[in-house]
């Protein structure tokens, strides 16, 4: 496989899109765990973004000795505890539709005056032979009254950015892209890679 090829270890199609929007227009040739239908499921089991990134990155590089990012983000909302946390895309289930996530999240925050909250990222890249290498960030927000927007996924028709005054998914993907935890990690990592085609 070329050297310029990474693999997303992820089968979230929203994760995906985003990471080829960021990495291709930069030469990359950007696959995913659709393109290796053979690769087991990958049980995260560690207790922090950082972890889980680099068990899901590692286990595809240990299989098939190519460069994988993973990217293991989510939401933290104070007045709950920073929930759902690690356990966002697993919160109330893995297979639950994120309306109905997302319906949860609001009756939870009702009467709370604190809605503050954070999308956090961590993205690790692992190759054969070599320690994983994580690049993390944050993007501070709060949580919205009501759900508004069609664009991005997940979490983000509830997640207001109030320097732009929407939702997440009120936001281009070019606005979001410049502002977002996993836009400001990818940009990490492209310095990161750009400085290692050098």
């Amino acid at each position: 496989m070329e050297k310029n090829t990474i693999v997303v270890a992820s089968g979230n199609q929203g994760k995906i899109k985003e990471f080829k929007e960021m990495l291709e227009p930069e030469g990359y040739t950007v696959l995913s765990l659709a393109d290796f239908p053979d690769m087991p499921e990958t049980e995260e089991n560690g207790t922090t973004f950082h972890d889980n990134a680099i068990i899901k990155a590692q286990a595809v590089t240990d299989r098939y000795g190519i460069m994988a990012i993973s990217d293991d983000s989510g939401l933290e909302i104070d007045a709950l505890d920073k929930k759902p946390g690690v356990m966002s895309a697993r919160w109330l289930g893995h297979d639950t539709p994120y309306t109905i996530k997302n319906a949860k999240v609001l009756e939870l925050m009702e009467g709370k005056e604190n809605r503050t909250c954070r999308y956090v990222c961590a993205i690790a890249i692992t190759q054969k032979g070599c320690s994983p290498i994580v690049f993390e960030d944050s993007v501070e927000c709060e949580i919205a009254h009501v759900a508004k927007g069609n664009n991005g996924f997940g979490y983000d028709p509830i997640i207001y950015y109030p320097p732009m005054q929407k939702t997440m998914a009120e936001m281009t993907k070019e606005e979001k892209n410049s502002i977002s935890h996993r836009g400001k990690a990818v940009k990490k990592l492209e310095a990161w890679l750009n400085e290692k085609k050098q």
